[in-house]
């Protein structure tokens, strides 16, 4: 197989990096492009939820520019270039797959999955404890769906769903205790417990709490932008009734919409 685009895209970040390249790429660190990372992949997501494959090949192309530019940095500091990270993503999907690559047999998804694990515990045993290897970076909702599953592996899970409903109905009345104390640290704390109760309540109903609270977000921005089209003055000048009989008006107009 040939990639002569991708050879040229490496040619020119060390070109770019080089001595008569760009101020700007010269002086980046991967500290200073971290930032850079999460925002490009968030657009490439936001281009999957579009369904826009055009915008999508624009997105990746700028998650692999963020790939090619840490490994030229690294190339330049002498710890990694862009064919290491290339070989370390190769040879750990034929480990992790050798029900493909190997002679192991399995017999459904779940086989498979269960094998990854397996595997990955292996790679990783320097790890103590099962919390190793969270993200201390990523959202904090997706984070915690992870903590609760890492959890739940291991054997720590709630005996049934009431006592989750139970819990989080617990952890609501701590914070609304909290805010009646006028205590704002402690009603952040319990606030954070109510919320951590509410990814809990998610993943027992095999519910995604990242992926409906996104669709919570744009649901909440569609209704909103329909009531700014349907207002007859400016929205500052509305009173409560008001805005809740337009928010009413613009929930009924988008009812069949896709949002």
């Amino acid at each position: 197989m040939n990639y002569p685009n991708l050879e040229r895209l490496i040619e020119i970040l060390e070109i770019l990096r080089g001595e008569n390249g760009c101020a700007w790429d010269k002086e980046q660190t991967h500290y200073s492009l971290k930032k850079n990372m999460i925002e490009e992949a968030y657009e490439a997501v936001d281009a999957i939820e579009d369904g826009d494959c055009e915008h999508l090949k624009e997105e990746l192309g700028d998650v692999l520019l963020q790939v090619v530019l840490h490994s030229q940095i690294a190339k330049e500091e002498k710890e990694f270039t862009i064919e290491d990270v290339a070989k370390g993503i190769s040879d750990k999907l034929v480990h992790r797959h050798p029900h493909v690559f190997g002679d192991t047999k399995v017999t459904s998804t779940q086989d498979i999955l269960d094998n990854w694990e397996k595997l990955k515990k292996e790679e990783k045993k320097h790890r103590k404890s099962v919390m190793d290897g969270v993200s201390r970076s990523q959202a904090a909702l997706m984070s915690a769906q992870k903590i609760s599953k890492k959890a739940v592996s291991v054997g720590f899970e709630w005996p049934s769903e009431q006592s989750l409903w139970e819990c989080f109905d617990s952890e609501v009345q701590e914070f609304k205790d909290a805010i009646k104390k006028g205590d704002k640290q402690n009603a952040e704390e319990e606030l954070g417990d109510m919320l951590f109760a509410t990814v809990n309540l998610a993943r027992w109903n095999k519910i995604d709490a990242e992926q409906a609270l996104l669709k919570a977000n744009r649901k909440f921005m569609a209704r909103f932008r329909k009531m700014e089209e349907l207002a007859q003055k400016p929205l500052g000048d509305y009173s409560f009734e008001e805005y809740d009989e337009l928010w009413k008006k613009a929930k009924s107009e988008l009812k069949n919409e896709k949002i």
